[in-house]
């Protein structure tokens, strides 16, 4: 079918504007009858104001910009620079995007600028030191995740670690996993899914990047009071690294110079005890973990747990199996 090119032009134009202009960047008009020109149709002034028109009437803003010559760019589009900036850094930054599905992402967002703009957004594409994952397929598997979660079944995947000579481990001696899926939080750079396991009448949590060949069930998911009441966010707070533990109240005696610290990892609407000297009491539930232990010992002598004292005793312990391994 042949299109007649004043039909046509109005495309053209649009696409123009899209990828030649900005709010620092316009066309003037012997401009751009010469790029329509190149695309073999023929317009004259008049023409091109009408569409102008039409633009600005469907709803998207052409501005006229007084300069040496008067020109005309897309004044608003869907996504600022600074947004895309922000954009182009968080993909850049997920420890749970492969480089390759990273840099298609990167692809994709510089095609929301303008050319000019992009070069930006170009600059900002390495990040120093970041260790990408290897598997490729994570993306495709919180994609089964949420569907999974709309459709209300379970899902059934192979769950592996890694052995001493970074081969892949799977667990359960190889069997599938079926697990009713709860939650997906994306947390220190990784996403992990919160499941509900019938045989322990509990939650689980699985790194998604170390899931493999996730399916849809055709068992419905399981439905509980446990399951509806589930907090993502107070669970997000009270699991470190995401690890699973018995959940349990517990005070800490915190310097001011760790406040920030801890406000960071709890939220300022964190419970304090009144302030003695240069410490307070911060009253917050966690669940026991290594890596809870990991978090506290990064403050030194800055945090301390006062209460329960079988969890100030356990982590005096695994202070002191620290040290016995330099001894």
């Amino acid at each position: 079918m042949v299109v007649e090119p004043g039909k046509m032009r109005l495309l053209y134009l649009l696409r123009m504007m899209h990828e030649e202009t900005d709010a620092d960047h316009g066309l003037s008009m012997p401009q751009i009858i010469e790029r329509l020109a190149a695309e073999g149709i023929p317009a004259e002034r008049k023409a091109i104001y009408r569409d102008i028109d039409v633009l600005r009437e469907f709803g998207i803003e052409i501005k006229k910009h007084h300069r040496k010559t008067v020109e005309y760019a897309l004044a608003q589009r869907t996504f600022s620079l600074p947004e895309l900036l922000l954009l182009v850094d968080a993909v850049q930054n997920s420890r749970f995007l492969t480089q390759s599905k990273s840099d298609a992402l990167v692809k994709t967002l510089k095609k929301m600028a303008s050319k000019h703009e992009a070069k930006s957004l170009s600059k900002r594409v390495h990040v120093e030191g970041r260790i990408k994952t290897q598997n490729e397929s994570v993306y495709l598997n919180v994609d089964c995740i949420h569907q999974a979660m709309r459709e209300k079944r379970k899902i059934s995947f192979w769950y592996f670690k890694h052995d001493l000579k970074k081969s892949r481990k799977m667990q359960r001696d190889g069997k599938r996993y079926i697990e009713t899926p709860v939650h997906l939080v994306y947390a220190d750079g990784n996403y992990y899914l919160v499941t509900y396991n019938d045989k322990y009448a509990d939650f689980t949590t699985y790194r998604v990047d170390r899931m493999l060949e996730i399916e849809l069930c055709e068992e419905p998911a399981t439905r509980n009071s446990q399951i509806a009441n589930f907090n993502a966010e107070e669970f997000q707070k009270c699991a470190f690294g995401m690890f699973r533990g018995d959940m349990t109240p517990m005070t800490l005696l915190v310097d001011e110079s760790a406040m920030s610290s801890v406000i960071d990892r709890f939220g300022k609407d964190v419970r304090l005890g009144t302030p003695e000297g240069n410490r307070a009491r911060v009253h917050v539930s966690v669940m026991e973990s290594p890596i809870l232990f990991g978090w506290l010992s990064q403050f030194g002598n800055a945090v301390a747990i006062e209460k329960p004292k079988h969890l100030a005793d356990a982590y005096a312990e695994h202070l002191r199996s620290i040290l016995d391994m330099y001894e």
